[in-house]
């Protein structure tokens, strides 16, 4: 049933100075790691004692974040057998991507208005760096673009 499963080493940075309560962070990036295919479903995750040693965090913390992850649908918890990533995770996934987007457009936007650039600042700026990113290596627009 979970032979094709394995545990996962998980790059995760904790970062004390922006108030996040540590467990959350926890959550949030596994989160992300899920929604954007990082984490397949059916893979096991760390478990408690291996990630809060490589966090360097509390076992209880560890416990925290997972047990957010299993009551939002992300895990699912298998008795004395481990953590692994939940098989139904496409619609999740989606809405997880959709959310995540929206966080870093919200703090984007905060953060204009914060140095007095406008809207259309923002787009043009925006557009901009689409189009640097879309180059091909000789400079021409990626075929994507172009279509």
């Amino acid at each position: 049933m979970l032979g094709y499963s394995h545990t996962i080493q998980m790059d995760i940075t904790i970062t004390l100075a922006d108030g996040v309560p540590i467990y959350r962070q926890i959550a949030n990036q596994i989160r992300y790691l899920a929604a954007s295919g990082q984490l397949a479903p059916g893979e096991e995750l760390p478990p408690i004692r291996t990630l809060a040693l490589q966090l360097r965090v509390t076992p209880n913390t560890v416990v925290k974040a997972y047990g957010e992850l299993e009551a939002a649908g992300v895990v699912w918890k298998r008795a004395g057998a481990g953590t692994y990533v939940s098989e139904g995770l496409s619609r999740l996934a989606d809405r997880e991507r959709e959310r995540i987007l929206e966080q870093r457009l919200d703090a984007l936007l905060a953060e204009a208005h914060h140095l007095n650039f406008t809207t259309d600042d923002v787009l043009r700026m925006f557009n901009e760096r689409r189009a640097l990113m879309t180059r091909v290596p000789d400079g021409e627009l990626a075929r994507k673009e172009k279509e």
